[in-house]
């Protein structure tokens, strides 16, 4: 090997290193930017909203987690695969795709309560009130006691800026759970809501 072949080989490793190094730096600033705009949007939510089962589970390998979707999208009838990619979905953030795979389970199962519930949560996530609304209606219809439904109902009621169906909702709240954690903060954000509309 001449010198300057040498040469050429250790300036290749190095600029290697550098850009590699300087990939991972970017890359570890956009999962941290990922994380913190996840976090606001976790401390908006009402205190009584849970996260869809499994979002605290260890991250699965990359591999995994595209054979479940894939399984999923080639098998709209597998009920659990529907479940199993949603909660995927829903764990990076992915709030639409998630929606898409509990639409498909809702078809499968049109009666399955925690799936009518976890449309609502991840409407919610969203930001997509309407449909939140509609499904957290749905989750109350068929269990009217569900606190976690009722304190959704309520947040989305004060998002949307709907002072009628805020105090509907935080008086149903106030009267399943008086001591509930949310009762101040709905009652506070009310009475701002009516004092921005002269009410």
């Amino acid at each position: 090997m001449t010198r300057e072949n040498f040469l050429f080989a250790v300036i290749g490793v190095l600029l290697g290193f550098i850009l590699g190094f300087m990939l991972h730096g970017v890359m570890s600033q956009r999962d941290a930017e990922r994380a913190a705009v996840s976090s606001q949007q976790r401390s908006q939510l009402p205190a009584d909203h849970p996260p869809i089962d499994g979002a605290g589970d260890q991250q699965q390998s990359m591999e995994q987690v595209q054979q479940t979707i894939a399984r999923a999208r080639n098998d709209p009838k597998d009920f659990d695969a529907q479940i199993m990619a949603a909660r995927l979905q829903y764990q990076i953030g992915q709030f639409d795709e998630a929606i898409k795979f509990l639409l498909t389970a809702n078809q499968a199962r049109p009666d399955n309560y925690d799936v009518i519930v976890m449309l609502g949560e991840a409407n919610m996530d969203a930001q997509h009130w309407d449909a939140a609304e509609k499904w957290y209606k749905a989750a109350q219809a068929k269990n009217p006691k569900d606190l976690a439904v009722a304190a959704s109902l309520a947040f989305i009621s004060l998002q949307r800026g709907d002072v009628k169906a805020a105090e509907k909702a935080i008086a149903n709240l106030e009267k399943l759970s008086p001591d509930s954690p949310d009762l101040p903060n709905f009652e506070n954000k009310l009475n701002e809501l009516k004092s921005s509309q002269g009410k």
